[in-house]
């Protein structure tokens, strides 16, 4: 084993150790500060550690963010992206890197090489996890330079959500690769769709200084500490291409689908790299 390789396990082990949720609160402070001095260097310092394209934002101005959220969660110039136009299309719903993708068997879902999480942990015990058996996951990884709005893969009805609770762990490769049960233990909001080809789940998991998560049909961004399943007041029907919601500094999503809906496409495999809109999937 590498010295930079026993590095990476100790911190990886450490966040067992750290408050995760006290430091994820105090991320969440900072990142929604309007203070002009403290908001601009927060924001100056990220463009400088990563690769931002500020020129497919609405607004390129890094100094007119209101907050240091308010440009994480920025929104694209209309037209920057384009929404496939294949009628049988499932779209990406975010910028991203695939984590893993493929068949749910035995209700199982593959985390990392070597490593399996289940359905049933991963919806929280809720019954609607046996929708997916047989069916089809992505996970897509948000890298902290990437557009973090969440949007529609494909048309649907938003049937309910089902927020979890749980630990904070950070999401990345080398998570993925030591955590088990990484997306299980995490905490996450599942909404949950129906479609013309059957029951979507799209899920946002977060993780390490993730501020929040929230949906576009949410009056504020969730946090609880147990187990909470709401139906929509009204009937919400998003199509596709339509804002779902967005992590407060990013996370993960994940895409399930019922047997014999979807396929996807031969060119997608994990490691790939992938715009929101672009074509992934098509409906069988």
């Amino acid at each position: 084993m590498t010295k930079k390789s026993f590095l990476q396990i100790l911190s990886t082990h450490a966040q067992t150790l750290v408050p995760q949720h006290a430091l994820s609160q105090f991320a969440g402070w900072l990142a929604n500060s309007t203070n002009p001095a403290l908001k601009n260097k927060l924001i100056h310092y990220f463009l400088g550690k990563y690769n931002i394209n500020l020129a497919e934002a609405i607004n390129s101005d890094p100094e007119a963010y209101a907050s240091f959220n308010d440009f994480f969660t920025r929104a694209l110039k209309p037209g920057v992206r384009h929404l496939s136009p294949d009628a049988k299309a499932i779209v990406s719903p975010a910028d991203g890197c695939f984590a893993e993708l493929g068949q749910i068997n035995h209700a199982q879902l593959i985390q990392a090489k070597g490593m399996v999480y289940d359905l049933p942990s991963l919806f929280g015990g809720d019954a609607t996890a046996t929708d997916f058996n047989q069916g089809q996951f992505a996970t897509i990884y948000l890298a902290p330079h990437n557009y973090h709005r969440v949007h529609m893969p494909y048309t649907g009805r938003l049937l309910k959500t089902i927020y979890v609770p749980g630990r904070l762990f950070s999401v990345n490769r080398m998570t993925t690769d030591l955590i088990p049960n990484l997306y299980a233990r995490n905490e996450r909001l599942i909404c949950l769709f129906e479609t013309g080809i059957g029951p979507m789940a799209v899920i946002l998991v977060g993780a390490m200084i993730v501020g929040s998560m929230q949906t576009v049909w949410m009056n504020k961004p969730l946090r609880a500490k147990h187990l909470q399943v709401d139906s929509p007041p009204t009937p919400l029907t998003l199509n596709q291409g339509d804002e779902l919601g967005h992590f407060s500094l990013g996370s993960t999503v994940i895409m399930l689908f019922a047997k014999d809906a979807s396929q996807w496409l031969a060119n997608i495999q994990p490691g790939n790299e992938v715009q929101v809109f672009e074509k992934i999937a098509l409906i069988k």
